[in-house]
């Protein structure tokens, strides 16, 4: 895909295109930064590079290649963005307010859709539609940076947890942390982000060569492989002893602690044989792990009609965990009532109109899906 707005620029690219446009390669940084400290409410004209340079970014090079189709807001605050793409399709992007008033965390998406066909995850409904660009995940970084500074709040935190599976579009994935990271650009900084998997083997030990010093997520929801295998198809070709030995050398590596996401549902991976054999699986590795309730995504790709555990189930298995020695953290559902919390995003069908390069046009429709509900991580 051509580059075709300021988002698709590295500081090295776009100082190469001014360079051949005649422009003081200097001036990459100063945009790149404007870029990011007005969340991507960028106006050339507020910068001191020249009316020539303006005129010609204001022509060639806009400063955006999405907007906003729907925004929804839960009563916790949570709110879930519907980004829309001048090039085509649409994405869902969250963002969390934190239990410090002054800070919020971001959940963007990789991919349109998603082919890991985890059974218990909305984002897999329709299948994969196609990659996204560096740029556009940019994109979906700004819109969240824009909407806490909306609230009052910084974004001190951003997940590549949202649609799709990061580990399959990787290189775009490592381009764009590099521009959200880069402190040079007034970026959120690397230690700020996580990458999450359901345990693309490759995918991890490129990540870990790449020393981003980010920070990995694994998406495991099971300890054993029969169990795993029924819920996340990919476990048949990355078992649980390669994928819990990727995030040990991940971790080994960079000095980066990981994390395990694994949802509780009812009847299938909730017993407390589950939670002692996930222990066993934890036994000398320092990695958290994060308890997340089911959050409904009604009929599943299988059939199945999944459920999230009583109360009195997930603290036992919660404290199971504890008792084998494992750090664990019980998520309790933040944005569900708006379908943004795991395993709830998905592309909706309804278009909005929006505003593009050449002016007002409308979304294309995500895809025939009317089911509410990203792989869940």
């Amino acid at each position: 895909m051509a580059m075709s707005a300021l988002t698709d620029h590295s500081l090295e690219s776009l100082r190469a295109l001014l360079q051949g446009w005649g422009a003081n390669p200097a001036h990459a940084a100063t945009l790149l930064r404007h870029l990011h400290e007005t969340a991507g409410r960028f106006d050339p004209a507020d910068l001191p590079i020249g009316r020539t340079l303006i005129e010609r970014l204001r022509l060639e090079l806009p400063s955006r290649q999405s907007s906003i189709a729907h925004r929804h807001r839960s009563a916790d605050g949570t709110e879930k963005f519907m980004v829309a793409f001048f090039g085509g399709g649409a994405v869902e992007a969250v963002l969390m307010p934190s239990h410090r008033p002054d800070r919020a965390a971001g959940c963007i998406s990789s991919q349109i859709g998603c082919a890991m066909g985890c059974d218990f995850c909305a984002s897999t409904f329709g299948g994969l539609e196609r990659n996204l660009t560096a740029g556009e995940m940019v994109e979906q970084y700004l819109v969240l940076r824009a909407g806490a500074a909306d609230a009052g709040r910084r974004l001190s935190s951003l997940v590549f947890m949202g649609m799709g599976e990061p580990m399959l579009n990787l290189d775009a994935v490592i381009a764009a942390i590099r521009r959200i990271a880069a402190p040079e650009v007034g970026g959120i900084g690397w230690r700020q982000i996580t990458v999450s998997t359901v345990g693309i083997v490759p995918g991890m030990l490129r990540l870990m060569q790449a020393d981003l010093n980010v920070h990995l997520a694994l998406s495991l929801h099971a300890p054993d492989d029969l169990t795993r295998s029924r819920l996340i198809p990919a476990n048949r070709r990355y078992p649980v002893a390669d994928v819990i030995d990727a995030l040990r050398r991940f971790d080994a590596a960079t000095g980066r602690t990981c994390t395990l996401e694994y949802t509780l549902l009812d009847g299938v991976n909730d017993s407390l044989d589950h939670a002692r054999r996930l222990a066993e699986l934890m036994r000398g590795f320092r990695a958290h792990v994060n308890v997340i309730p089911y959050n409904p995504t009604g009929v599943s790709v299988s059939g199945t009609v999944y459920a999230r555990p009583a109360p009195e189930r997930i603290e036992a298995f919660v404290q199971a965990l504890r008792g084998g020695g494992v750090v664990a953290h019980l998520r309790r559902p933040r944005g569900d009532t708006i379908s943004a919390a795991c395993g709830q995003l998905q592309r909706r069908s309804s278009p909005a109109v929006i505003i593009g390069p050449g002016g007002p046009q409308k979304a294309e429709a995500a895809d025939g899906q009317t089911r509410t509900g990203s792989r869940t991580a």
